[in-house]
Protein backbone atom coordinates (compact mmCIF):
# COMPACT_ATOMS: atom_id res chain seq x y z
CA UNK A 1 0.00 0.00 0.00
CA UNK A 2 2.87 2.48 0.53
CA UNK A 3 4.21 1.45 -2.11
CA UNK A 4 1.42 2.25 -4.06
CA UNK A 5 1.34 5.82 -2.74
CA UNK A 6 5.23 6.66 -3.17
CA UNK A 7 4.90 5.58 -6.51
CA UNK A 8 2.48 8.35 -7.52
CA UNK A 9 3.24 11.81 -9.22
CA UNK A 10 2.30 13.33 -5.99
CA UNK A 11 4.19 10.75 -3.94
CA UNK A 12 7.56 10.71 -6.51
CA UNK A 13 7.03 15.00 -5.54
CA UNK A 14 7.15 14.45 -2.06
CA UNK A 15 10.48 11.87 -1.81
CA UNK A 16 12.53 14.35 -3.68
CA UNK A 17 11.60 17.45 -1.72
CA UNK A 18 12.22 15.13 1.27
CA UNK A 19 16.71 14.63 1.64
CA UNK A 20 16.59 18.50 0.43
CA UNK A 21 14.81 19.85 3.15
CA UNK A 22 14.92 17.64 6.26
CA UNK A 23 17.83 15.79 6.25
CA UNK A 24 20.44 18.49 6.28
CA UNK A 25 18.05 20.35 9.26
CA UNK A 26 18.59 16.77 11.59
CA UNK A 27 22.04 16.33 10.54
CA UNK A 28 23.73 19.49 11.81
CA UNK A 29 21.78 19.65 14.73
CA UNK A 30 22.95 16.08 15.45
CA UNK A 31 26.56 16.80 14.21
CA UNK A 32 27.28 20.47 14.68
CA UNK A 33 25.28 21.05 17.71
CA UNK A 34 26.31 17.67 19.14
CA UNK A 35 22.71 16.44 20.18
CA UNK A 36 22.60 13.33 20.25
CA UNK A 37 19.88 12.20 22.76
CA UNK A 38 17.02 13.57 24.36
CA UNK A 39 17.70 14.54 28.59
CA UNK A 40 14.04 14.41 29.42
CA UNK A 41 11.34 11.54 28.85
CA UNK A 42 7.70 11.62 28.06
CA UNK A 43 6.40 13.23 24.79
CA UNK A 44 5.31 16.32 26.42
CA UNK A 45 9.16 16.98 27.69
CA UNK A 46 10.80 15.89 24.35
CA UNK A 47 8.76 17.74 22.02
CA UNK A 48 9.61 20.90 24.04
CA UNK A 49 13.16 20.15 23.67
CA UNK A 50 13.10 19.87 20.70
CA UNK A 51 11.37 23.15 20.28
CA UNK A 52 14.02 24.77 21.82
CA UNK A 53 16.44 23.38 19.90
CA UNK A 54 14.73 24.02 16.86
CA UNK A 55 14.28 28.17 18.25
CA UNK A 56 17.87 27.89 18.95
CA UNK A 57 18.84 27.05 15.65
CA UNK A 58 16.61 29.27 13.65
CA UNK A 59 18.35 32.04 16.00
CA UNK A 60 21.80 31.01 14.99
CA UNK A 61 20.56 31.24 11.19
CA UNK A 62 19.23 34.28 11.42
CA UNK A 63 21.71 35.62 13.03
CA UNK A 64 24.29 34.60 10.06
CA UNK A 65 22.21 35.82 8.06
CA UNK A 66 22.32 39.30 9.39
Amino acid sequence: MLRRKLETDQGIKYSKKRPVEAEPVFGNIKQNKNFKRFYFRGLQKVKTEFGLIAVARNLAKLAAAT
